[in-house]
């Protein structure tokens, strides 16, 4: 496992970044069908891509600190 701490790592921050994006892109697109800015679409629309997003969200950012955690278990278990 100590072979495959870098990937951990790159692969944590990786899906940190696409967790923010996905954030901010249900925060842009909810809030645009909120406000009614996209014809042909009901503003209830909003709401549900709002909490879409945000679920997908915390889930990819749970998967990143998981990754975060696993990395600082193999490094204890490197110290000893």
């Amino acid at each position: 496992m100590r072979e495959h701490l870098g990937f951990l790592k790159v692969s944590s921050a990786v899906v940190k970044i696409a967790a923010w994006i996905f954030l901010f892109l249900g925060i842009v697109g909810g809030t645009s069908l909120i406000l009614g800015a996209v014809p042909g679409n009901p503003r209830w629309m909003g709401i549900v891509i709002l909490v879409f997003y945000t679920f997908m969200f915390f889930f990819f950012f749970l998967i990143a600190k998981i990754a975060d955690l696993l990395v600082k278990v193999i490094n204890e278990i490197k110290k000893e």
